[in-house]
């Protein structure tokens, strides 16, 4: 499968954006799908996952409460909707098929596609 994230942008503390991952090449119902997010200087790190049979939905910590994670088969795509954004969430951040969304946190290791990055800017 091919994943393909968007929509990172510029915003100020306290906004919102919306990222994107569209699928390709292989059956998107197949796969659990995950956000992980790398700033700099930082080690990537997982951000949420979703998965691919009930739809439960798994949160890292730090952006529980904030941020929703969806997706739609028939799109072939997931989103990352990310509202009260911090200094802190400043990163690249990638979409990823994964493993059991239950064996939280994933780490790398455990990914078997990336897409690219898009990059996330927040303001003070």
């Amino acid at each position: 499968v091919q994943l393909q994230a968007s929509g990172g942008g510029l915003v100020q503390t306290g906004g919102s954006l919306r990222l994107s991952c569209a699928a390709s090449g292989s059956t998107f119902s197949n796969y659990v799908i995950g956000w992980f997010r790398q700033a700099p200087g930082k080690e990537r790190e997982w951000v949420a996952c979703i998965d691919n049979g009930d739809g439960s939905t798994y949160y890292s910590d730090s952006v529980k409460g904030r941020f929703a994670i969806s997706r739609d088969t028939a799109e072939k795509s997931a989103w990352l909707q990310m509202s009260a954004l911090n200094i802190e969430d400043t990163g690249v951040y990638y979409c990823a098929t994964g493993p059991d969304p239950k064996v939280k946190p994933w780490s790398p290791e455990h990914v078997g596609y990336w897409g690219q990055g898009t990059q996330v800017t927040v303001s003070s």
